[in-house]
């Protein structure tokens, strides 16, 4: 059983979940995407990427840009300071695990 201090109870649920995860670690490594590259970029349909994308925005750790380019519409994607910071804790967490696994 897990204690009540066990950083396994410190998941950020909203980066925890696969596809969310990899949507901020892509816009980690750059600097804006739009909806359709990063669609692409992580083989999501477009109902999967725009559920999960709306859930990172609401939380602050995406910003959402829509715009037209002729009569086209284009979404652009940024991570947010709040999710950049979200990140990295969740990978020092990660990583906090990790070790005390190896080290058990």
């Amino acid at each position: 059983m897990l204690a009540a201090s066990d950083p396994a109870k410190q998941f950020d649920g909203i980066i925890h979940e696969r596809n969310r995860l990899a949507i901020v670690s892509a816009l980690a490594v750059n600097n804006a995407m739009t909806f359709n590259d990063l669609k692409a970029a992580l083989n999501l349909s477009d109902g999967n990427l725009s559920a999960h994308a709306r859930k990172l925005e609401d939380s602050g750790y995406i910003d959402c840009k829509k715009a037209f380019e002729g009569r086209m519409p284009r979404t652009d994607y940024k991570l947010t300071v709040k999710g950049r910071k979200a990140l990295e804790s969740y990978l020092a967490h990660m990583e906090s695990l990790i070790s005390s696994v190896k080290n058990a």
